[in-house]
Parts: C-alpha cells; structure tokens; sequence
C-alpha cells in the first residue's frame, strides 16, 4: 500500500517536519479516512514559531495602516482565487456543499476587506490629544497623547463550524493584523486540508508585501498538547477562540496560570434565547415557524447563534405553535455534522435533556453512528421547570430547540435573571408587546451581545455595528466582538506619551496630523 503523502506546519517562510506524529482528517458523510496525513508540531517547531512571531512583534507595531491595507487585500484576492481548490477539498472534510464554501470564501475576502477600509481612514486609533498649559495654576499641565497601539503575538485556534471564516485568514487573525500584530494559528484538526490551502496563501500575502517573516505561522496538532504550549509560550500576548466551552475554559485557565496573564477572548457557547411574546399574531404563526426551522437546522444546527430555546405562550396558541412547527421539522433532511466530536457531543446533549423527567421528546431524528449524520429534534417543557432544572439551560450544538410553555407573560422575567450570558435574545411580537416587557428587554441587555426583534440569530451581519459576544459564558470577554470593525480592539491596548517631541510622535498624534484623521484635541 502506498505511503500518504504528509503535510506539515507552517513556520513563517519555512516547513516543519514530516517524522512527527501524524494524523488523517476524515469524511464526515461516511467515516472514511482521507488520504493525506499531517505532522503534529513538535515543540521546537512551537517554539519557533513563537520566536518568529516576538521578532515580528516591533517591525509588525511600525507598520502604517496603508501597508497592513495592502497585505489584507492581497490576501483577500487570493482567497477569492483559491474558490475551485476550496470546493475540492472542503466538503470532503467537513461535509459542507458547494454553496456553503462560495460563501464562506466571499465573507472571509470580505471581512478582510472591511479591515483594509478601516486601516485607510485610521480613525480607528481612537487618537486623543491634550496640549499642555504651562501657564495653569496651580500645577502646570504637560502635553499628553494618547492611541491604541498592538499587544504584540496573537495565538489563533481555528473554528470547526467556519473552517474559513473563523479560522486560518478568519476574523480573529484578520483583526489581529489589523491592529499590527503577528499571528500564529493552530490548525483544527477536522480540515487540516482546507487550513494548508488558506496557509500558503498567507505566507504568499506576506512574502509579496514584505511584512516580516514572523507575521504568521501555522501549527498543526492536538489542543492539549500544541495549543497549551502556544498559550503558555512567553511571546504570545493573546489569544482569540471560538468554540466549545470547556476548551475555551481551558485556554483562558492556561493564560491565567502564567506568571505573566494574557487575554483569551473566547466565543464559547449560547443558548440563544427566542421570546414569542403574548401578542404575535395566529396570522403570523406559519411564516414565525417556517423561518424558526430554517435558522434552527441551518448547517445541521452547527452555528453558535443557533436559536437552541423558544419560550412561547400555552394555550390553543401554543398547541398549533408545537403541531406546526413539528410538521415542518419532519420535512427537513438529515445532513452531516462537521466531525465525530461534534456529532457524539449532539448526542449526548440530547440525551442528558431525555433524561428529565419534566422534558417531552416531540421529535428526535436517528444518528447515523458510521458517517456524523444528524437530523432535526425537538424537546418541550414548562416554564416552572425550565427555571428549576438548570441542565435545560445548557446549550446542545446541532440542530434540536427546546420549548419551553409559560402562561404568564410576566414571569419572563425570572427567565431573563436566571439565564447565563448569551450572544443573542429574539423577541417575536408587535412594538406593543416591547414597550409592555421593557423591564424584560432592559435585564437582556445585561445578557446578551445583540438584541433582535422580530428577526432570527443566524446570518451575522460582518459590519461596523456588530456585536458577536456577550457575557460568560458566550465568551470569555463579554466587552469585546469576533465579528465586525470592532474586533480589532481585543488586541490593542492604549498608550500615552507625555511631554514628547512632536517629530518623535506617531503620525497619529502630531501636531499637524498628517493622516488626516480625526481625533480628540483640547
């Protein structure tokens, strides 16, 4: 039998080994093992790359937001060139259609793009000036300057529910280098192809628009061992990460227990509550459940804001609500969960709720145990339960909802204190019904990222308004985004120079303001 053909990490303009351990990702759709193996990352490989990175740091902080544009849509104009390659090899490692990764290519070139537009106005920098008063009594006041500068190396953990858009040349590394920060990325196990394909790209981008060597690498290998020795590896200033709860934790433990703590800015689970309230009308019952089923089961249930629980009235109202929306989820088609992890995780999720005595199952598809085929589930309760039985609040990742029954309207809002952070609350009704549970909406907004009304979660909008976080645990930073212009300030911190000669200023600050930016001056 011939040997696979083995890949390797990526360590700035060189290659790691091939005598490491190696590891095959899968097809999702039938279990079968896919031909090219990668090499772990060895531990001097790891330290490399974070050498490189630290010796990037100074040259990559000097950047001008011109030149961090140009290699951002450098990249973005290889990304959109690589589509085909990417229809090639993607599907096969994660089961994702063709549609999926067009799409998933445009919103990575394009979030990559945003940033390059916000680099060209530079307002970004949040450049605030307060000339001094040598003539103020009874102190003096000296000539202060102020912007956000980068934190320095970023370690990146790629998403397995974006193999593109959250991971390789995704958000998280795209506004690290916004800010003027190298990246090192750790490879997701579950399309190590698709991550090569991006990587070589990067390492192209870098090369042609002469950013240092060390602006990125990429680490092939296993959480527990490659990514704790990133987190903890002395270069490494921060760390972005999206994915389950217990590895985010994870990280942001490790990045605690240095002697010198960084930043984990971690997406980590969600609920992603949907509130019908009192008013909604029958009329609107059928279009309400149509597009629930379409959000729920969107990627086979597989994006972190999947609406995961309904609160809805009971009543005639709520019966028809359940009859209708069991009969749209029967005509939605099992589909592959991205790997076996994910699949095995849906499982038990739907287990652990079964095992309440207070859960109904209205509809559990089977799990096809060979391939990580899933199909839609639906669970119901009583909202006197849902608050008394806190494993209902724990998110199952896929493509089930939970609903929940209440009678009165205004115990919602035991609902809402009881709740862990969330990215998002939905409030399905008419104004009347928002202006009568204000008190509601007011305890969700301590809840949650992003508040919507009369729309669903899924669909993030990549824009400068954004907000993709929220309060643990959704993430572990609930001031901060992964999505939209907004992102790049988890990796930079403010700065204050006092008393400086005005050619020794950055650009930003002086007097003249040569970027034509606009800031804060008194």
């Amino acid at each position: 039998m011939p040997m696979s053909k083995v890949e390797t990490s990526i360590l700035g303009f060189a290659r790691g080994e091939k005598g490491n351990l190696l590891f095959h990702s899968k097809d999702p759709r039938t279990g079968d093992q896919l031909e090219t193996a990668y090499a772990h990352a060895s531990e001097s490989e790891i330290s490399k790359a974070c050498e490189l990175a630290e010796k990037a740091s100074l040259p990559m902080a000097s950047l001008g937001g011109m030149e961090k544009a140009k290699f951002l849509r450098n990249l973005a104009d290889r990304l959109d060139s690589l589509v085909e390659e990417l229809v090639a090899i993607m599907p096969l490692e994660t089961g994702l259609p063709e549609p999926r990764v067009r799409a998933e290519t445009g919103r990575t070139s394009g979030q990559l793009r945003m940033f390059a537009r916000l680099l060209e106005t530079g307002n970004w920098v949040d450049a605030r000036i307060d000339r001094a008063q040598p003539e103020r009594q009874p102190m003096p006041k000296p000539d202060l300057r102020a912007m956000l500068r980068p934190v320095g190396p970023v370690a990146v953990f790629c998403a397995s529910n974006f193999p593109l858009a959250f991971s390789v040349a995704g958000g998280d590394s795209a506004s690290a280098w916004a800010a003027g920060c190298p990246v090192i990325v750790k490879a997701h196990h579950a399309h190590p192809g698709t991550a090569l394909l991006v990587g070589r790209a990067v390492s192209e981008a870098v090369r042609e628009c002469k950013l240092p060597e060390g602006a990125f690498s990429m680490l092939y290998g296993s959480g527990s061992t490659v990514g704790k020795s990133l987190v903890t590896d002395p270069a490494i200033r921060a760390v972005g990460f999206t994915g389950s709860r217990s590895g985010g934790r994870a990280l942001f433990d490790l990045a605690n227990a240095r002697p010198e703590p960084i930043p984990v800015f971690a997406e980590m689970s969600s609920i992603n509550p949907v509130f019908v309230l009192p008013n909604l009308a029958e009329s609107q019952l059928e279009e309400f459940v149509s597009d629930l089923s379409a959000s729920a089961t969107l990627g086979v249930g597989q994006f972190c804001t999947n609406p995961g629980i309904v609160f809805h009235p009971g009543g005639d109202f709520g019966s028809r609500l359940i009859d209708l929306y069991l009969r749209k989820m029967k005509q939605v088609e099992a589909g592959p969960m991205l790997h076996s992890g994910i699949r095995e995780s849906f499982d038990q999720g739907l287990n652990r709720m079964e095992a309440s005595k207070d859960i109904a199952v209205v509809l559990r598809s089977e799990i096809d145990t060979q391939g990580c085929l899933a199909g839609p589930c639906i669970l119901k309760t009583k909202l006197e339960d849902f608050l008394t039985d806190t494993t209902m609040h724990e998110e199952v990742f896929g493509p089930a909802t939970l609903m929940v029954e209440y009678e009165d309207a205004n115990e919602l809002m035991k609902v809402a204190e009881k709740l862990e952070g969330q990215l998002t609350a939905s409030f399905f009704g008419t104004i009347e019904d928002l202006n009568a549970h204000a008190d509601l909406v007011e305890s969700l907004e301590t809840k949650a990222g992003r508040l919507i009304f009369n729309q669903f979660p899924t669909g993030v909008e990549v824009c400068g308004a954004i907000v993709h976080g929220g309060p643990y645990p959704a993430t572990t930073d609930g001031r901060s985004t992964s999505v939209g212009e907004g992102a790049i300030l988890r990796f930079v911190r403010p700065v204050c120079y006092q008393g400086f000669p005005d050619d020794l200023l950055p650009e930003a600050l002086r007097e003249a303001n040569p970027l034509g930016i606009t800031r804060s001056e008194s």
